[in-house]
């Protein structure tokens, strides 16, 4: 089953400008409806759980009773896409699709070079304002003060000048501290306020271990008591909002495509970005006709092979503007099942050796939660 964004109705992007537009921003529009639901509200805490897609919500329930109530009444909403941490976190950040504001992958090539810009180990080159051009509405805020918490090793990243700039950076690390910092902030700011909180650890563990496995429930169970303690904390006037940026999925060693190891995968192929589960081919000259049909023979039905102006005329990313065309690769292999396209030799260790993946279009990948909160 494919599962494709419906931008500007029910995806990550549409939360920020709802929640603002509740707490009387002007120009926000409320695309998700919520008014009916935080009626009276004067203060909003948002957090965002890294990596907890719905479909993880059942393998979780029995390590995270609060989390379990909670999505009893919650609804479903889908990353946009790829369904990857850092296009999610700025869609958030700007209430825009990918293609509007440029970060439309785990990693990218720099047009015009052979350079690959990883998104989350970015600092200021390129220019955050001008790799990523939309305002955030931190920074559009009709005078909602904004606080963001983040671990402390994200304050004035290439990623949060890009997803958050606007907003006063508060740093926390961990379930407990997240949750401290949060209601702090809560308790400090002057109405309207929102406060965007981010808890990075699910994702990580779920990567490296695998989803349900012993680790990833003791970090559910981390999550559970982080939400536990928000819920008990809010103050009566506030409400709390709970989302992720994609979910996870697993996968077994038999369907991954190495591309540094099968050379008719690297022919005419100068510069691979993405991630293994949606990979960017930008090719030699001449070469994408040969690359297309390439990856569809070896590839077959384990992934969807398109060129870029095919991604793009289906929607993929939303409209794309058009200085960010050549961000998408040539060629753009997006995965089905649990296939992924690793590089053993060429990208990071790492990348090739974890558990759980996501970016593709498949509903664990793709479909998220959105919990609504309001005390007593």
């Amino acid at each position: 089953m494919t599962v494709f964004p419906r931008y500007g109705v029910s995806t990550i992007g549409d939360v920020l400008p709802s929640a603002i537009a509740v707490l009387g921003a002007p120009g926000a529009t409320d695309r998700l409806g919520l008014a009916g639901q935080l009626d009276g509200v004067r203060k909003i805490a948002l957090l965002l759980v890294d990596g907890l897609g719905w479909h993880q919500l059942g393998p979780a329930a029995a390590h995270a009773p609060t989390l379990t109530e909670l999505a009893r009444t919650g609804r479903v909403l889908t990353s946009g896409f790829p369904s990857t941490t850092p296009t999610s976190l700025v869609s958030l950040g700007t209430g825009a699709a990918p293609g509007a504001h440029g970060i439309l992958g785990f990693t990218l090539n720099v047009p015009g070079t052979d350079r690959v810009i990883v998104h989350t180990h970015w600092s200021d080159d390129p220019d955050p304002g001008v790799w990523q051009p939309v305002r955030t509405r931190f920074e559009s805020t009709g005078g909602v003060d904004t606080i963001v918490v983040s671990r402390p090793e994200f304050a004035g990243s290439g990623l949060t000048l890009a997803a958050y700039r606007g907003g006063r950076f508060l740093a926390a690390s961990g379930a407990d501290e997240v949750a401290a910092t949060v209601l702090a902030a809560l308790d400090a700011a002057t109405a309207p306020a929102l406060v965007y909180g981010y808890h990075a650890d699910l994702d990580r563990t779920g990567h490296a271990c695998g989803v349900d496995s012993d680790a990833w429930r003791a970090a559910v169970a981390d999550v559970d008591r982080l939400l536990t303690r928000v819920v008990d904390g809010l103050p009566p006037d506030t409400a709390l909002l709970v989302t992720a940026d994609h979910g996870q999925l697993d996968v077994p060693l038999d369907m991954r495509f190495d591309l540094d190891l099968d050379p008719r995968l690297r022919a005419g192929v100068r510069v691979v970005a993405g991630e293994p589960r949606v990979r960017y081919l930008h090719t030699e000259r001449g070469a994408t006709a040969d690359v297309l049909a390439t990856w569809r023979g070896i590839l077959g039905d384990a992934a969807w092979v398109v060129e870029r102006s095919e991604a793009v005329a289906a929607g993929w990313f939303g409209p794309v503007a058009e200085e960010h065309l050549t961000r998408v690769g040539d060629v753009v292999a997006a995965c089905h099942d649990r296939h992924v396209v690793v590089a053993t030799r060429t990208k990071p260790v790492r990348e090739s050796q974890l558990v759980a993946y996501h970016g593709s279009f498949t509903p664990a990948e793709m479909e998220i939660p959105l919990l609504v909160v309001r005390p007593g």
